[in-house]
């Protein structure tokens, strides 16, 4: 039987419409707006020009496809089209008002779940927050976040800065790790639309009030009762 993660999302506040005690929060998600499933194909159709294919991303992405095709595993036609697009791929980074930027980990074994993987595509600058790709044999792959996870995953992926060479790994206790690991979103795409979404509504409400919202973004806040 598959693990059932909690589920939060991980962000920062939205104005005084969601506030944050820090720089980020973990919100429950049942209490996020609604997204429309059917909107999200993985043409990432709301975003625009997706820039000209990378060449060197493809081959990348053949190479994790390869990979993870041993294990029964295969990744999301959503994240593939993502990190093969010049613009698409860069809009999390451009977009964040926290300072996350794109880290790309190869595919590492998940410590709590046997037959499951991970892949690392963004991290916080200071460290403070990161978000993997959660892959399992024969069902859709989804979005979690953890601080923790990284902690052990790290050992994995040298030069990431958690250890040193002389230093033990941490002590893994899988079930207490697994309630430390949190499920974010049922799909990339849906992932990057709320990152994206969000991170243009705080600029607005924390910068020039003249600005207003795009009809989407509004739409988005309507949950929140704004004026």
């Amino acid at each position: 039987m598959s693990l059932r993660f909690p589920a939060t999302w991980c962000a920062t506040d939205l104005g005084v419409h969601r506030p944050s005690h820090g720089t980020y929060e973990r919100y429950p998600y049942e209490g996020l707006p609604a997204l429309d499933a059917s909107a999200f194909t993985g043409s990432f159709a709301w975003f625009g020009d997706l820039g000209p294919i990378v060449d060197e991303q493809v081959a990348v992405m053949n190479l994790f496809a390869a990979g993870l095709a041993q294990y029964g595993l295969a990744l999301p036609r959503d994240f593939v089209t993502f990190q093969t697009h010049a613009k698409l791929s860069r809009m999390l980074d451009k977009v964040s008002v926290t300072c996350c930027w794109s880290s790309l980990s190869r595919p590492m074994a998940s410590p709590v779940e046997p037959g499951a993987y991970l892949v690392r595509f963004l991290r916080d600058q200071q460290d403070c927050a990161f978000w993997y790709l959660y892959l399992r044999p024969s069902a859709e792959a989804f979005v979690v976040h953890s601080y923790e996870l990284a902690e052990h995953l790290d050992y994995l992926e040298p030069d990431e800065g958690f250890g040193s060479d002389d230093e033990d790994p941490p002590e893994l206790d899988p079930v207490d790790l697994a309630t430390k690991i949190y499920w974010c979103a049922p799909s990339f795409e849906q992932f990057a639309y709320r990152f994206w979404i969000e991170n243009r509504i705080w600029t607005k409400l924390h910068g020039d009030p003249a600005v207003g919202l795009a009809p989407a973004e509004r739409q988005y806040m309507d949950h929140y009762n704004i004026p």
